[in-house]
């Protein structure tokens, strides 16, 4: 398992939280031991007084589908996906990247991801039962990708 295995992580705006920009860019430094990590950033639509947020959700949806490529593997992070454990988690994501996909997360932005958009996605995974804001749920999911590289390398950090 090398930087052979290729994540993408596209997100809607940049993280302006620092302390979650911190844990970001330590998770991604992490997970560059083990996968080719490209993190994309969309340039966010600015939600304003009567502007219809599906107006919004559209033209994120149009930015994000330029960067997504044929054989990527789409998995739109969304409230109402698949809730995995972190070994569930970390089985799945070895059994995509051991067929070669380039496996592509999706994180909308405040007001989520476009329903074409998520209709579209080969799935859709949920980090919680809970509500997090879309910043925290970068961190979260990073965290989660580097958990699942050590538990399918039966490294000590998942315990």
């Amino acid at each position: 398992m090398g930087a052979a295995h290729k994540i993408k992580i596209i997100v809607v705006d940049r993280t302006r939280l620092p302390f979650l920009k911190e844990g970001q860019d330590l998770y991604l430094e992490r997970l560059s031991r083990y996968a080719s990590i490209q993190w994309i950033e969309i340039k966010p639509t600015p939600i304003k007084k009567g502007v219809p947020p599906q107006h919004v959700l559209d033209e994120e949806a149009k930015a994000i589908y330029k960067k997504i490529k044929p054989d990527d593997y789409v998995i739109a992070m969304d409230k109402g996906g698949t809730i995995y454990t972190s070994e569930q988690f970390a089985q799945h994501l070895g059994q995509l990247i051991q067929h070669g996909r380039s496996v592509l997360f999706l994180i909308g932005g405040p007001l989520g991801i476009a329903k074409e958009l998520l209709e579209t996605a080969h799935e859709k995974i949920s980090i919680s039962s809970m509500t997090f804001t879309h910043e925290w749920c970068r961190v979260l999911l990073l965290e989660q990708i580097y958990r699942a590289f050590t538990i399918l390398r039966g490294e000590k950090y998942h315990k």
